[in-house]
């Protein structure tokens, strides 16, 4: 994050946060006193302040002396950036940690290794450290299999999640939840919190038709939803329909969330005290984070590019034949906070870097839809002219249809102000509904 960014960024937050206590959610119901008694989600319960960096589920798990999995056998779902506050892998910190019995892991999208491009098939495989087997869930299946989840207790799940609806660890961690609930003996599920990196106050963005769910979109929420991972498992566990479950099996099921200490809504990245470790190839650092919110829906088969692989994922923007200047002029007022920068690269290539200039303010999805709308203003508009199979795939990314269908026929006559005072309606509406399953002031 450029100097300027990272003072702007800083003002929103003290390093000196709460902490708050790991809390149990579940479904609710279910189980007499030898089954299992999931509980309704509670008010988290401050504890003493922490100093330095935000304290993450792992670490938390590990300084109560991984109480929740002694004596069980555990499966891993987890990645690359599954590590604890000192960069050691979950992986090893379970496989060593005294009375775990850690004898599986399962990896997302990009492969428990991170290194498999978007959208290509992971095989299974063994893990080189441990011996361990890891089996694919973004293979020849996506959701773990009966035989997968045999011989086990409990599941871990240690997901770095970006914040974004269509960033898929979320949806890896619904299809687990799933078919964990749904097993005879349903095996319990313990998440291991982890910070938003855009933060807890940003909910914005086109909201998800229910009709388009899917693996890059399993939840219902605006496109930014401003929870964090364990968040999202609490809400979608307590609460009906959020989950592909019938009442019954919901209810048996258990979920714990190991709680951040150290996080508040307010902070950003560069506030946890914490290295970025990649996430996915191209979310290379947590301005691509960041980056991937602001321009991933808008270089959608726009003809505009997010990505340069200088170090700029998600930040660049470059369209064909237009120089900085076109861009400048098209984008350089459309959106409150944001501020851009023009650039050239050393192989001439001219295009804007996006930053930030005012973070309150910032709407981060907005510069998305004026890259969609300005499309059509530079060239006939390429969204009518969509193959069934690429205008489904860009609904599902989205989440509104109706928001597709007017951009298919008005092109650049679209009237994103109603669509960004529609998407406020749905943020609020959102927020009151999550709120009971936010761990963190």
């Amino acid at each position: 994050m450029d100097r300027r960014e990272f003072l702007h960024l800083t003002a929103l937050g003290s390093l000196g946060a709460v902490a708050l206590s790991g809390c149990v959610g579940g479904g609710g119901g279910g189980g007499g006193p030898s089954g299992p008694t999931p509980a309704a989600p509670i008010a988290p319960t401050p504890v003493a302040p922490i100093t330095g960096k935000v304290m993450l589920g792992i670490d938390v798990l590990a300084a109560d002396g991984f109480s929740q999995l002694k004596g069980l056998r555990c499966g891993l779902v987890t990645h690359r950036a599954g590590v604890n506050g000192l960069g050691q892998r979950t992986v090893e910190v379970l496989a060593r940690a005294p009375g775990v019995k850690l004898v599986k892991l399962f990896g997302p999208e990009h492969g428990i290794d991170g290194v498999a491009a978007a959208d290509v098939a992971v095989g299974h495989a063994k893990d080189a450290r441990t011996g361990l087997p890891i089996y694919s869930l973004y293979g020849a299946t996506r959701r773990p299999t009966p035989e997968m989840l045999s011989g086990l207790d409990v599941i871990v799940i240690d997901f770095q999640d970006i914040g974004v609806r269509s960033y898929t660890y979320i949806s890896c961690m619904r299809y687990v939840i799933e078919a964990c609930f749904s097993l005879p003996r349903p095996v319990r599920v313990v998440v291991l919190d982890r910070p938003n990196p855009l933060g807890g106050e940003k909910v914005d963005g086109p909201f998800l038709d229910r009709k388009w769910r899917s693996y890059v979109g399993a939840y219902e929420t605006p496109y930014v939803h401003g929870l964090t991972i364990g968040e999202i498992a609490r809400w979608a566990v307590a609460t009906p329909g959020v989950l592909e479950l019938d009442e019954a099996t919901r209810r048996r099921g258990t979920l714990e969330v190991v709680s951040l200490r150290g996080w508040r809504r307010s902070m950003t990245w560069n506030l946890t005290g914490l290295n970025w470790v990649p996430t996915s190839p191209k979310i290379d650092n947590a301005k691509a984070a960041l980056g991937y919110a602001m321009s991933g829906l808008g270089a959608m088969d726009s003809g505009f590019s997010h990505s340069t692989g200088t170090g700029q994922n998600f930040r660049f923007l470059t369209y064909p034949r237009r120089k900085a200047a076109d861009l400048m002029a098209a984008f350089g007022n459309a959106v409150p906070g944001l501020v851009l920068q023009p650039q050239q690269m050393a192989d001439g290539t001219q295009g804007v870097y996006l930053a930030v200039g005012d973070w309150p303010k910032l709407r981060p999805t907005a510069i998305s839809l004026h890259m969609l709308r300005q499309a059509c203003v530079w060239a006939p508009n390429p969204f009518a002219s969509l193959s069934t199979g690429k205008r489904e795939l860009f609904i599902k990314h989205l989440g509104s249809e109706a928001f597709f269908d007017e951009l298919h026929t008005q092109g650049a006559r679209i009237d994103l102000a109603r669509w960004l005072m529609r998407w406020d309606g749905d943020a609020a509406a959102f927020r009151a509904r999550t709120a009971p399953f936010r761990l963190y002031a």
